[in-house]
C-alpha cells in the first residue's frame, strides 16, 4: 500500500472531519445495534411519563421491533437540525405542555383542544408499524394513539374538504433550526407543512400519536402529538402538530416547496420510483448490516392499493 506524506495530499482529497465523525459514529453505532439483542423483549425500558394502550394485533408486524435507544436517538426533525442525532441533543429546548391543535377549515364542529383533552377523546391503541425514510433506512416501532378517522368523524367535514393539512408549531425559541440564518436546508419554508388526502387520512391505519414504547411521546420523536402514516415515506407523518385544518385544494407541502422534483404530494414507499439522488429499491434496518428489498407500500399494499387503483404511481409519486 502506498502511503503518501501530508504535503502530498490534496486538501479536497480529505475527508471532512464532521463528515468523518458522523460516518464514524453511526458505524459504531450500527455495529452495536446489530450485534445487540433485537426483539421487544431485548429493549431498554423507556424512562418518560408512562401512557397506557390496549394492544391492538390487528395493526401489527411480526419484525423484531427497533430498540427504543435508536428510536430515540436517530431521527429526522429538521427543526433541531439536519443531523440525526440534533434533535436527541437539542428536544429539550421543546416545551409540550402547555399545547392546543386547532381544527379548523371546512367542519362543523371546529375546536381548539388542550393536548390532554385531545388524548381522552377515543381509547388509545398501541400499533406495531413499520417506518420507513426517504434516505433508505428503517425502524419497527410500537406506536400509541387512535386513529385519525375518529377525530376526523367527531369534527364532522362538509363535502368541500377534500384534503386534510398538517401543521406543526413555528416557535425559533422551541426549535432552533427555525431562527432566520441558522439553517437554511433547501430553503425550507417553515412553519412545516403536511397533508393528506380525505380518504388517505380517514384510513384505519392513519394514527394521530401521542406515544411509543408505552410512553409520552420523546420531543426528539415528535412531542406531544404527530400523525404517523405508515406506507408513506417518513417525512409525511408530521410532528408537533398544533393545527389540523380541512380545505379543499391540495395542500402545498414544505418538501414540495423546496424540492418538487425530489419529494411529491403522495409520497408513497414505491422501490420501482427512486429519489432524483439514490435508488428506493432497497432499505436497511437499524440494527442490521444487511440490505432488505423495500416493500411497495411498506407492506401495506393490502390495506391501502385500493387508495390509488388507476393512478400512475411514477407520476403521482
Amino acid at each position: 500500500m502506498l502511503i503518501r506524506r501530508a504535503p502530498d495530499i490534496k486538501s479536497s482529497e480529505i475527508t471532512d472531519y464532521k463528515l468523518y465523525l458522523n460516518r464514524r459514529s453511526f458505524l459504531i453505532g450500527a455495529a452495536a445495534l446489530a450485534l445487540a439483542p433485537s426483539g421487544s423483549e431485548a429493549t431498554v425500558a423507556p424512562k418518560g411519563p408512562p401512557l397506557a394502550a390496549k394492544r391492538n394485533e390487528a395493526f401489527a408486524v411480526e419484525d423484531p421491533w427497533t430498540k427504543f435507544e435508536s428510536i430515540t436517538t436517530y431521527n429526522n426533525f429538521y427543526e433541531f437540525g439536519v443531523n440525526k442525532e440534533d434533535p436527541a441533543r437539542l428536544a429539550h429546548t421543546l416545551k409540550p405542555r402547555p399545547w392546543t391543535v386547532l381544527v379548523e377549515g371546512h367542519v362543523a364542529r371546529p375546536k381548539r383542544y388542550d393536548i390532554d383533552e385531545l388524548i381522552r377523546l377515543f381509547p388509545l391503541e398501541e400499533r406495531v408499524y413499520r417506518l420507513r425514510c426517504v434516505e433508505g433506512w428503517s425502524m419497527v416501532i410500537p406506536w400509541i394513539g387512535y386513529p385519525l378517522a375518529s377525530l376526523i368523524k367527531r369534527v364532522e367535514p362538509s363535502s368541500q374538504a377534500k384534503f386534510v393539512e398538517f401543521t406543526t408549531l413555528l416557535d425559533p425559541e422551541q426549535f432552533p433550526a427555525q431562527r432566520k440564518g441558522l439553517f437554511n436546508f433547501g430553503g425550507l419554508d417553515w412553519p412545516y407543512v403536511e397533508g393528506l388526502r380525505m380518504d388517505e387520512a380517514l384510513n384505519p391505519l392513519t394514527l394521530l400519536t401521542f406515544g411509543l414504547y408505552g410512553q409520552v411521546l420523546p420531543n426528539q420523536d415528535g412531542a406531544p402529538v404527530r400523525i404517523v402514516v405508515p406506507w408513506k415515506y417518513g417525512f409525511k407523518s408530521a410532528k408537533s402538530i398544533v393545527r389540523i385544518r380541512f380545505v379543499s385544494e391540495q395542500p402545498k407541502s414544505t418538501w414540495e416547496k423546496a424540492a418538487p422534483n425530489e419529494y411529491g404530494f403522495y409520497s408513497n414507499v414505491n422501490p420501482g420510483v427512486d429519489h432524483p439522488r439514490w435508488s428506493q429499491a432497497t432499505e436497511r434496518r437499524i440494527g442490521e448490516f444487511r440490505r432488505r428489498k423495500t416493500l411497495t407500500f411498506n407492506g401495506y399494499a393490502d390495506q391501502v392499493g385500493g387508495l390509488y387503483a388507476g393512478m400512475d404511481l411514477k407520476k403521482h409519486y
